[in-house]
């Protein structure tokens, strides 16, 4: 009795660790970057509607996992973003949207193909349209942690990004919170003050040049690949 008790429970512990398993397929962290003020008072960024906030860069980097059957360990993607309106905003429609995908150069060519249906996926409706593929080595680093808010996205010589955690002297006039969502579902996210956001590369018909707004998000993300077939 004592023997057939202990092979039921490993049976039930062995299920649990299987449904955890295949329900985050894939992980990994998360940066992100706009023309526009994530974290800030309501008179700043109210002043930026209409006018700003309608390009971002959100970047992938997979820690583990796959996407329809292949393997994207250590591998990351960029996308860059044009909508029609502020990103955000409710009263306005951001899109149709078009977008540059940058992809890992160490991936090959099913994993670049699996790594772009992921980040269609994550992104939605905001990479549907993708206009310009290129490859570039891709490189995302942590200084301290997601915590630390100080991360660095290179995608060869079309993106960087440069963050560090928001201090009180960053806010105008002292009144400044979370505004803006990510862009994309995460499990955890954290504002963060973009030192330099920068995209140069074509397709979009738009270059910029940013530096020293809050602006950006780092954060991390898990999500079930089973099943998808993008």
């Amino acid at each position: 009795m004592r023997n057939i008790r202990f092979a039921s429970i490993m049976a039930v512990l062995l299920v649990a660790l299987s449904v955890t398993a295949s329900a985050a397929d894939i992980r990994g962290a998360y940066l992100e970057s706009r023309d526009a003020e994530v974290y800030a008072s309501h008179c700043f960024a109210n002043s930026e509607i209409g006018l700003r906030g309608n390009l971002a860069v959100m970047a992938w980097k997979i820690e583990e996992g796959a996407w329809n059957g292949v393997s994207l360990d250590g591998l990351g993607i960029v996308a860059v973003v044009k909508a029609s309106a502020t990103l955000g905003d409710p009263f306005s429609n951001p899109l149709p949207a078009k977008a540059a995908l940058i992809v890992d150069e160490r991936a090959s060519a099913e994993q670049r193909q699996a790594l772009t249906a992921f980040a269609k996926h994550m992104g939605g409706g905001l990479l549907e349209t993708v206009v310009r593929t290129d490859v570039a080595p891709i490189s995302v680093h942590f200084d301290g942690g997601i915590h630390a808010q100080q991360a660095t996205l290179t995608a060869g010589e079309l993106v960087s990004l440069k963050t560090r955690a928001i201090k009180t002297t960053d806010s105008l006039c002292h009144l400044d919170d979370v505004y803006y969502s990510p862009l994309v579902k995460l499990d955890h996210a954290m504002a963060a003050f973009a030192l330099e956001s920068r995209y140069s590369g074509k397709g979009l018909d738009v270059t910029f040049n940013g530096h020293n707004r809050s602006s950006a998000y780092l954060g991390t993300f898990s999500v079930g690949a089973s099943g998808y077939t993008d």
